[in-house]
């Protein structure tokens, strides 16, 4: 996956030659193969406790995008129509939805500087 997502090429494209990359504290991200792409490459992560709250809107949409997806329990029987499924909520992410996560973003950190680092209600 991260092979695929040209993080060589889009990184610095995108942000510069001292660009950051941002992930979670997911078992996945913590595995040796990923940490290893990350050394071999060269790609700076942001440093993040174990128990840092999670900031970015991208999860609200993949919270949404999951309850439209298996909307009415919806199960899927290949797939491609999972694959089908995804891409045609993807596109279809209400423009509303982005303007209220993303408008809620000095509300998020404040209650972050709040709480401390603690755990919030995002």
């Amino acid at each position: 996956m991260l092979q695929r997502a040209s993080l060589m090429t889009e990184g610095p494209r995108l942000c510069g030659n001292s660009w950051v990359f941002q992930q979670d504290n997911a078992a996945v991200h913590n595995a040796r193969l990923t940490k290893d792409f990350f050394r071999e490459n060269n790609i700076t992560l942001l440093d993040h406790l174990a128990c840092s709250p999670d900031l970015n809107p991208i999860e609200n949409i993949w919270g949404w995008m999951a309850r439209e997806v298996y909307k009415n329990g919806h199960q899927f029987h290949t797939v491609d129509a999972l694959h089908e499924a995804i891409f045609t909520t993807w596109s279809n992410v209400p423009t509303s939805l982005l303007e209220t996560l993303t408008s809620s973003m000095p509300k998020r950190i404040f209650e972050v500087i709040k709480k401390n680092g603690g755990a919030t209600h995002y």
